[in-house]
Parts: C-alpha cells; sequence; structure tokens
C-alpha cells in the first residue's frame, strides 16, 4: 500500500503536505476506505490519524466525519463534517449530519438540517437520502402519518435502476407500517424488493412477514 490507490482528486488536495506526510497521511486514508464497512471503528482510528496530521485539509476532515459516522461518534461526525463543509463549500454530506443530530437525539435539529437551501443543489440520491432521514427525525417525534406522507414523492415510483429507489420505497413502507396501514406497507415493502437488486435491504421478508393481501 502506497497511498497512490486513492483518487487523482485527493492525492492532488494532498499535495499541497510535504512528501513524506502527503504520503503518510494518503496511507491512513486508504486503510480508513478499505475498513469501513467492515471495522468502522478502527476505520475511524485511521482517519483521525490522517486528521490529526492534517486537519487543515477538507478531504480529510470529511474521511474523518464519515467515518467516525460509521462508529456511531455522532458528535464527533458533526464536528468533523461542519468543518469539511466550511472548507469545501460542499453540502453533499448533508443527510449524514442531520442522521447524525438523530443519533445524538434530536430529531428537531435534524429537521431543520432537512431545510437547508443548499439540499436543493444535492444530487437525487443525496436528496432522498435526506428525505429519508428527515422521514426518519419525524418518526422519531412519534408523528408517523407525517413521515409517511413526506416520502410520497415522485421518486417512489422511478423505473431507474439505482440504490436510492429501494430504500426511498422500504423507507415508505416502514413509515406506514409504523402508522399502522400494514397491507400498503406490504405492497411497498414488494416493490421495495423489487428494485433491490444487489439484496442490501430486508424488504423481501418484511412482506413476507405481514402475510397476504
Amino acid at each position: 500500500m502506497t497511498g497512490r490507490e486513492l483518487d487523482e482528486e485527493i492525492r492532488s488536495e494532498l499535495s499541497a503536505l510535504s512528501g513524506q506526510m502527503s504520503a503518510a497521511v494518503a496511507r491512513h486514508l486508504v486503510m480508513a476506505q478499505r475498513l469501513l464497512e467492515d471495522d468502522p471503528q478502527l476505520a475511524y482510528e485511521h482517519a483521525m490519524a490522517a486528521r490529526r496530521k492534517a486537519g487543515r485539509i477538507g478531504v480529510v476532515r470529511e474521511a474523518a466525519g464519515v467515518a467516525a459516522y460509521l462508529a456511531g461518534k455522532y458528535a464527533d461526525a458533526l464536528a468533523e463534517l461542519r468543518a469539511a463543509r466550511r472548507m469545501t463549500g460542499s453540502a453533499e454530506y448533508l443527510p449524514m449530519m442531520a442522521d447524525a443530530e438523530r443519533g445524538l437525539g434530536r430529531p428537531r435539529r435534524a429537521l431543520d438540517l432537512s431545510h437547508d437551501p443548499a439540499v436543493t443543489g444535492l444530487d437525487t440520491a443525496g436528496r432522498v437520502e435526506m428525505l429519508i432521514v428527515a422521514a426518519g427525525a419525524r418518526r422519531d417525534l412519534g408523528d408517523h402519518e407525517a413521515a409517511a406522507v413526506s416520502l410520497q414523492v415522485p421518486e417512489l415510483r422511478s423505473n431507474a435502476r439505482a440504490e436510492w429507489v429501494a430504500r426511498l420505497r422500504y423507507a415508505y413502507a416502514d413509515a406506514l407500517l409504523a402508522a399502522g396501514r400494514d397491507k400498503e406497507a406490504r405492497r411497498w415493502f414488494l416493490r421495495a424488493a423489487e428494485a433491490d437488486i444487489d439484496d442490501e435491504t430486508d424488504a423481501a421478508e418484511r412482506a413476507a412477514e405481514l402475510g397476504e393481501d
């Protein structure tokens, strides 16, 4: 592992560092990326090691924020992602920031973030993710019907072959179920399963648990 496994844009930002420092930070970032799924705690430790060496570089703060979020360290995630946003101007991680607020038991702050004007500039996957997080915040507040209504968007019926389609349908089905609308929930779990080409969710199992129409 040399650090050159990182994409060119990240390596370009790290070029502001000295050669040895850039290489050390890059190696930590590579390890953080590799470990995110299987060992988020160790990924977090590598990302924070990179942050200690290069805390003034936006992509490093982003990496630290993402790793902190996946390790369940929501306060750290918010601090790092806020810093990254100030440095880069990117709103890409607003949905993750909002979900971190939920993780800290602050659903109203999550809803406030969902109304940030920058959300409209996110790509479809980002906007859908924010819708899902905001619906979750409404459920945290006990407003299950409002959560379901908030997910009744045109994207629910999209034919796009994208992960966000299954995630949106699954979240909608879950919100319907929480609102006591079991038959509708089953139908949407089935639709989520149809869109879930990579079997990322348990939508089919959830539908089966609800029996037949």
